[in-house]
């Protein structure tokens, strides 16, 4: 488990010895909560990289770094997860571009990134808390819910997350997603999240199993 971001930043200094050009990386899940002071350690750190060569370039500066590969297990199987590298203390968990099988790194995600590390070689983004707390509404995993509590009470623009889902589902093309975001969502309000977005997912979910019929 890693208790202080500080440690992923060392981290991040010994990667980029390892790479051999500039290299832009997007943290999603956890880790993004320790830097925000949300939770109080993590067991792996996200990582998104949207071009297919440097995800295959940052795969070797892992290995240079004396990060071993892992199997991926079930609890992994839906959310599209090319790799799992571990070294001592840390895991890191890497995608290339999309999460979650159809949910991609959207240009929006990209651009509300806030960037906490520039280095020679690599630059290090931390997506915005509004964005993470989507990702995490797709997934099955308790812990992720503990964690959109966690991320609501430090506050949240609710329309920026229903306007990324919006757009996600549209660009996939994908109605169907809208129903599991709103089934997590709904768990979420039965543990006392106030959702204001709530009702008006829950109507596009209502509208998507009408066509069903």
């Amino acid at each position: 488990m890693i208790s202080e971001f500080n440690k992923i930043k060392e981290l991040f200094k010994e990667i980029n010895d390892n790479l051999e050009s500039k290299i832009e990386i997007f943290i999603i899940g956890g880790a993004v909560l320790l830097y925000h002071s949300l939770k109080p350690s993590t067991k792996d750190i996200d990582i998104v990289i949207e071009s297919k060569t440097k995800f295959i370039e940052f795969e070797k500066a892992l290995k240079k770094a004396g990060f071993k590969t892992k199997e991926t297990s079930i609890e992994y199987k839906n959310l599209n997860l090319n790799y799992i590298f571990e070294k001592e203390d840390f895991q890191i968990d890497l995608f290339h571009k999309k999460v979650c099988s159809k949910f991609y790194l959207s240009p929006h995600m990209e651009k509300r990134a806030e960037k906490i590390i520039n280095l020679s070689n690599i630059s290090v983004f931390l997506c915005s808390k509004e964005d993470i707390f989507l990702f995490k509404t797709m997934t099955d995993r308790e812990g992720d819910l503990d964690d959109c509590i966690s991320l609501s009470t430090s506050g949240l623009n609710w329309d920026t997350i229903y306007n990324e889902l919006l757009f996600q589902i549209k660009e996939s093309g994908k109605d169907i997603w809208i129903t599991w975001v709103g089934e997590r969502l709904n768990l979420l309000e039965e543990r006392g999240l106030n959702i204001p977005i709530l009702s008006k997912v829950n109507v596009l979910a209502e509208e998507y199993y009408k066509k069903l019929v």
